[in-house]
């Protein structure tokens, strides 16, 4: 687990050979964050079935909000464990893949892939890229591996190993150099899930090839009043069953209780996110734990206060969203 991400030490340079494949790959299986290079831009890539492995991401892209993250497979066969694929889903990675596209499926009984990389949803977001680079560090790591564009959140996507530390140096274990990217664009990414395929994200496949291949046109995410399906765009959002209540210094009774940092006493039906008040573990831990505390059938969950700084931003929208009135 990543603690201190404003350590000085220089992240460490790959090169695009046998042994920086085998170097990457080694550092994605102990839960490192590693850039790589795609046809598309540059990922900073981590174990997607480690929570803890994508709270680093989240905590070195300082990005503001746990939306869900691309899990990267070299193979349709690899894909199709982890998600549903419907007759729409499968033509397009039969027609796109590997290449620039991201489909978005639910997530199969068999899926890996992290809650905290599915942003607690019940689909997963899927590419097969066709770097050959890229394909052989997936096949070598033998897991899906989550892999948002490799900035700091906000800034330019990186389409080069110089663009990536120029951002991230320091805060990431390695960067794979191969060269600049192809494409220089985003993937397109479709939703696949209820029989009329939805188009999230224009990237680089054109809206009309897609169409071509499906033989219908793409629903555009938003349009005609649809209610939006990616994460941070409703008030509240993929919240638990039970009522939820921020910034509580203790529960009520008949309450559950949703800790952070020391606690002095024992709380029934309680989790605590981080004992030690480490908010990487914090971010790892919070989707599993307000499952669990949920399924216990209380009316509510007390939640302790979690810090605004650094994944606090992140931890606090989501909870926010899940104490919004609905």
């Amino acid at each position: 687990m990543r603690h201190d991400l404003t350590s000085s030490r220089a992240t460490e340079r790959l090169s695009a050979d046998a042994a920086g494949i085998a170097r990457a790959a080694e550092l994605l299986r102990q839960g490192k964050l590693v850039a790589l290079p795609t046809e598309t831009v540059y990922g900073l890539a981590a174990d997607a079935t480690s929570g803890a492995a994508v709270a680093g991401i989240y905590a070195a892209k300082e990005r503001p909000s746990f939306n869900p993250l691309i899990s990267h497979l070299p193979d349709l066969v690899a894909a199709r464990r982890q998600g549903l694929f419907d007759a729409n889903a499968l033509a397009l990675a039969k027609a796109f893949w590997p290449g620039p596209l991201t489909l978005v499926v639910p997530a199969a009984s068999s899926c890996e892939v992290s809650e905290l990389a599915r942003a607690g949803l019940p689909s997963v977001a899927l590419r097969v890229p066709s770097l050959p680079l890229a394909h052989a560090v997936l096949e070598a790591a033998g897991r899906p591996i989550a892999a948002p564009s490799a900035n700091r959140s906000g800034r330019i996507s990186a389409t080069s190993a110089a663009h990536v530390l120029a951002d991230l140096d320091g805060r990431i274990d390695a960067v794979l150099d191969g060269g600049p990217t192809e494409v220089g664009l985003e993937s397109t990414i479709v939703a696949c899930l209820d029989g009329a395929p939805r188009l999230l994200r224009p990237g680089g496949i054109p809206r009309s090839t897609i169409e071509g291949v499906i033989g219908r046109s793409l629903v555009i995410a938003g349009e005609a009043g649809m209610a939006p399906i990616s994460p941070g765009l409703l008030a509240s959002h993929y919240a638990p069953a039970a009522q939820v209540r921020l910034n509580a210094d203790a529960p009520q009774p008949g309450e559950g209780w949703l800790g952070f940092g020391p606690q002095p006493h024992d709380v029934p039906h309680s989790l605590n996110l981080s004992p030690a008040g480490d908010l990487v573990e914090a971010a790892s831990n919070l989707f599993g734990h307000l499952r669990r505390l949920d399924v216990l059938g209380l009316p509510s969950i007390a939640v302790a206060t979690i810090p605004e700084h650094g994944l606090g931003e992140a931890i606090n929208d989501r909870l926010r969203r899940a104490a919004a009135p609905r």
